[in-house]
């Protein structure tokens, strides 16, 4: 222990890399467990029910007014959830592959937290720069990252060694290996005009006012983006993978227990992970045109300034989780043809075409 003290004293970089990660993770991690809470109030608004309002604590269900305002907005209902899911029995079938099965759950999770790594989710706080590792090619980091996800679901689907689990295993990666191929051509024409792969030029190419954020710029860009995040994800209406109706649960058919509850953090957390990227790449991220929260600040620049950019990002990032929630329960689901003939003969192509019109353009420009 002392050796690590020693060792963070006199590599200040070390620490605040980790103190850096220790933020982010404790964010994160809530975030995911209230975008669950907030997807059934949501759900519940549309559908005119009530949604969780039981849960309490003890000692502070019975504080006046907070108590019961907290219970009825099922603050608690997290907390209730992740402790069920720790005490339910976590049973592993005999007839499944048990390596695969132990870690298709982990292979779920562990690449949407590793994304998180390169999004800069604010300007400077004091010295620091706010994100984990600001890499020259951060785009091609996440897109290498994002790619990796899809090995969880197709080891659940193996694994399970049953034919509902096997069917959303194939579904998921021939979903997710279509809609990977659109969206990386979405994000070509934003970086032929920023000149830039790293995420933070990104911003700093936004910074100038709410004209040089690139969902104008680049609106059809944002579309696929957005729609290829709905796959990515297996969201509704492109949760092809699960259908209920259809393949029982999918690929998490046989799961139970903490391994159940690790493929919705994965879901969850990629909704998040995808959401940031969208700020980051097409909202302006950490930026707002407003009350001159759209400059970068210096590395002395005042404290609020960065705490405000951090809280900026994060609003943005929450306003597109209601939009992932929104969808899901206003729109049916696809067939698979549909999802399928919607990603290689629609997708692909206009994000084709928009790459070759915003060459054009920028040909034209330089010619001027």
């Amino acid at each position: 222990m002392q050796a690590l003290l020693d060792i963070l004293t006199n590599h200040r970089e070390v620490a605040m890399s980790l103190a850096k990660i220790v933020a982010v993770l404790a964010v994160l991690l809530p975030m995911v467990a209230y975008s669950v809470l907030a997807e059934r109030k949501l759900s519940a608004l549309i559908q005119n029910r009530v949604g969780p309002n039981r849960v309490a604590l003890p000692l502070i269900g019975g504080i006046p007014i907070l108590g019961p305002f907290l219970t009825r907005l099922g603050f608690w209902q997290p907390l209730a959830d992740g402790l069920k899911s720790f005490l339910k029995e976590d049973f592993t079938p005999a007839h499944v592959r048990k390596a695969y099965f132990w870690l298709a759950p982990a292979l779920a999770l562990v690449p949407a937290f590793m994304t998180m790594a390169v999004i800069p989710f604010g300007s400077f706080l004091g010295r620091e720069r706010m994100v984990l590792a600001d890499l020259n090619v951060g785009i091609l980091y996440t897109f290498g990252i994002v790619s990796l996800g899809v090995y969880g679901i197709v080891l659940a689907g193996y694994a399970a060694n049953s034919k509902y689990p096997f069917l959303g295993g194939i579904r998921s990666s021939a979903q997710l290996i279509s809609y990977e191929i659109a969206m990386g051509m979405s994000v070509v024409p934003v970086f032929m005009l920023v000149g830039d792969l790293n995420l933070s030029k990104v911003i700093a190419y936004q910074s100038d006012g709410l004209t040089s954020w690139l969902v104008f710029k680049q609106p059809v860009a944002f579309v696929i983006f957005m729609v290829a995040a709905f796959a990515e994800t297996n969201r509704l209406p492109f949760d092809l993978p699960e259908s209920e109706t259809e393949l029982v649960g999918g690929y998490h058919t046989e799961y139970s227990s903490m391994k159940f509850a690790l493929f919705f953090m994965g879901e969850y957390s990629n909704m998040i992970a995808s959401s940031a990227m969208m700020v980051t790449l097409f909202l302006g991220g950490w930026t707002l045109p407003f009350f001159g929260l759209n400059a970068t600040p210096n590395e002395d620049g005042a404290i609020w300034m960065g705490l405000a950019h951090i809280g900026i990002f994060l609003a943005k990032v929450m306003c597109l989780l209601v939009v992932f929630i929104w969808v899901r329960w206003m729109l049916p689901r696809f067939r698979y043809d549909q999802l399928m003939d919607l990603g290689w003969r629609r997708f692909i192509p206009l994000g084709l075409a928009n790459i070759v019109v915003t060459a054009v353009i920028l040909f034209l420009q330089a010619k001027q």
